[in-house]
């Protein structure tokens, strides 16, 4: 029995092929009971998750895991072989390869996975086409650096490599000096969310509602129906009015009377003013005061404050308060003054 496992076969002798044989079967079957038990484990946290996606990336994170884990014991049962210069270097370069491939995969997976988490925790509901822009810069950073250390890894020295990437950097950087500002206003826009996508916005003296936001541009459609797409830098270094995040608005108001209007009617026009705004509802009446002395009325300004940012509740409650005040003037024979002018004519001899 010895003399057979002791036969030589490609610089290796039988025993060594057992021994590799029952330590790639052994690390497989232990590998697959810790899947199982694994698995089982995720299909419970799984089930306590609110988020559907929490149960994909979860098990796409696990099955990465365990390909690398797979890698490894694959290698290290061949390593127990001695095998020629030129088949180890071969082994050693597909193996960092792949080691460097799924593990640049799992971080990926990772970071998404706990960008995901960092939002759900704080209760923000964030649109795919941001956590892509982001997702994609990432994927750019390590797959950059997974590269350099694989080149690293096989031998090749990338110390020249790094120096000239570095003076091409401040090249391109020179070159790309809009882009990277308007790549720099996108994760300022993403993390700090000024707006988001379906607020309305004013900009200077634009206003539309925001479509989409990209890495280089966000696009918002003006109320007459066209797109208009703004750099991100332009928006960061703006003023902007987010109607969208407005919990209530104030409304100011002027109307103005005849000054044929008596001293009487004047002092009770605030009390119109108020019943009416207070009947409209939605509404919170704030003041009304005879303000001044017009060149063609007595003005009267009033303030009061919808419960809400939507712009059409604001409009249907004006409506109201409009209606509601001619009615009453007509009843109270208050008339509403409107431009006029008094000629006087002097006949001379």
């Amino acid at each position: 029995m010895n003399e057979i496992l002791n036969k030589v076969f490609l610089m290796n002798t039988v025993r060594a092929y057992i021994i590799c044989a029952v330590t790639l079967a052994a690390g497989i079957i232990a590998l697959r009971v810790i899947r199982a038990l694994v698995a089982g484990r995720l299909k419970k946290l799984s089930e306590r998750s609110t988020v559907p996606t929490d149960k994909m990336r979860l098990q796409s994170l696990a099955g990465r895991i365990f390909l690398l884990l797979y890698t490894g014991v694959i290698y290290f049962s061949l390593g127990i072989l001695q095998l020629s210069p030129s088949i180890e270097r071969l082994i050693a370069t597909a193996t960092t390869a792949i080691l460097t491939v799924f593990a640049v995969k799992v971080i990926i997976s990772a970071i998404a996975f706990l960008i995901d988490m960092f939002w759900i925790a704080r209760d923000e509901h964030v649109r795919k086409e941001g956590l892509g822009g982001i997702m994609t810069t990432i994927n750019i950073i390590v797959w950059g650096s997974a590269v350099l250390f694989f080149l690293d890894n096989i031998g090749i020295k990338i110390s020249a490599v790094i120096a000239g990437l570095g003076i091409g950097g401040i090249a391109i950087a020179l070159a790309a000096q809009a882009l990277l500002g308007d790549l720099f206003s996108y994760f300022s826009i993403f993390f700090d969310r000024p707006f988001e996508v379906g607020d309305f916005i004013i900009v200077g003296e634009f206003m539309g509602t925001v479509e989409y936001i990209g890495m280089k541009t966000t696009r918002i459609r003006s109320l007459g129906g066209e797109q208009m797409i703004f750099s991100n830098s332009d928006l960061t270094n703006s003023r902007v009015k987010n109607y969208k995040r407005m919990e209530q608005r104030r409304v100011v108001f002027k109307i103005g009377v005849t000054y044929q209007t008596t001293v009487e009617k004047l002092r009770i026009i605030p009390e119109i003013i108020k019943k009416a705004v207070e009947d409209a509802g939605n509404t919170v009446f704030d003041r009304s005061h005879f303000l001044s002395f017009g060149n063609f009325s007595l003005d009267f300004e009033s303030v009061y404050y919808v419960k809400s940012g939507d712009y059409n509740q604001y409009m249907d409650a004006q409506q109201k308060i409009n209606l509601a005040l001619k009615k009453e003037f007509e009843e109270r024979m208050i008339d509403f003054a409107y431009p006029t002018q008094l000629v006087y004519i002097s006949k001379e001899k």
